[in-house]
C-alpha cells in the first residue's frame, strides 16, 4: 500500500487529484501541500517522525518553489520518494532526467492516473516484483519518442548526454550515467565499463580478445574494465541462472 504526497498551487486540481488518489485500493494515505515550500517542510517532518512517504505527485509550474526545483531537492534526501510530475505541459524529457516514475498531463484522467499509481508500486516493489514496463522519452526535432528501456542493449557516457543503443538506432539523453546506472539498478542493467552501462539480457557473449575481457551486444563487441569484470560475471550469472 503506498503513501503519497500531492502538490499543487491550484486546490481545485489539488484536490480533484487527491480525491482519485484515495478512490484507489493500492493507496493506503494521501497528504497535500499547496506550494513547495511546504511539501518540503511537510517531508522533513515525515523523515523526522520516522513516517513513510512512497511518492509525490508533483505540479510543475508553481509561484515560489517550483516542481522542477522541489524534485532536484527531493533528490539530495538519503531515501528520496519515486515522483510523478503532473503538469499543463508536455515535461517527459524534464521528468526523465529527473528520475520521475511517471508524467501525467492535466486534466488528469482517472484511467492514466491509474496507470501512473501501477508504476510508482512497480518502482518502490521488490526488484523483479513486476515486469519491465519503463520507457524513455527522447526528443527528435520538436516530437517526443518513447523507447522501451527492455529494448535499450548498451548505453554510452558523452559529457553531461547519455547515448541509448538499441537494435536499430541510437538515442541522446540528457542524464549521466551514474544517475541512469542508479535508476536502473535491479532491472538488469551493469557497469562494464567507466563510460559503458550494459543491458545482461541483450548479451550474447562473454570472452577473451587479446587479454581483455569482451561482451557480445548484437553486432557490437563491447570492452569490460578490470575493475568490473568480476561484477559483470556475476550479473551475467544471475541473469541466466534457471
Amino acid at each position: 500500500m503506498l503513501r503519497v504526497l500531492a502538490v499543487d498551487d491550484e486546490v481545485p486540481a489539488l484536490s480533484e487529484l487527491a480525491f482519485l488518489l484515495r478512490q484507489d485500493a493500492r493507496v493506503e494515505h494521501v497528504r497535500t501541500a499547496t506550494d513547495g515550500g511546504a511539501a518540503l517542510h511537510d517531508m522533513v517532518q515525515m523523515i523526522a517522525d520516522g513516517e513513510r512517504l512512497d511518492g509525490v505527485f508533483l505540479d510543475v509550474r508553481m509561484p515560489g518553489l517550483d516542481g522542477l526545483d522541489l524534485a532536484r531537492l527531493i533528490g539530495g534526501f538519503p531515501t528520496p520518494p519515486r515522483l510523478v510530475f503532473v503538469s499543463a505541459h508536455d515535461c517527459a524529457v524534464q521528468a526523465f532526467e529527473l528520475e520521475a516514475v511517471d508524467y501525467l498531463l492535466k486534466p488528469v484522467r482517472p484511467e492514466r492516473l491509474a496507470e501512473a499509481v501501477r508504476r510508482l508500486s512497480a518502482a518502490v516493489a521488490p526488484p523483479g516484483a513486476e515486469e519491465d514496463l519503463e520507457t524513455i522519452p527522447v526528443e527528435l526535432g520538436g516530437r517526443t519518442k518513447f523507447v522501451a528501456r527492455q529494448d535499450v542493449c548498451y548505453a554510452e557516457a558523452h559529457g553531461d548526454y547519455v547515448r541509448l543503443h538499441t537494435a536499430d538506432a541510437a538515442y541522446l539523453v540528457r542524464m549521466s550515467l551514474a544517475a541512469l546506472e542508479r535508476r536502473w539498478a535491479g532491472a538488469g542493467f551493469v557497469r562494464a565499463h567507466r563510460s559503458t552501462l550494459v543491458n545482461a539480457r541483450h548479451v550474447s557473449e562473454l570472452r577473451f580478445d587479446a587479454g581483455r575481457v569482451v561482451l557480445q551486444v548484437g553486432s557490437e563487441t563491447l570492452p569490460v574494465s578490470r575493475r568490473h569484470t568480476r561484477q559483470v560475471r556475476e550479473q551475467l550469472v544471475r541473469q541466466f541462472r534457471p
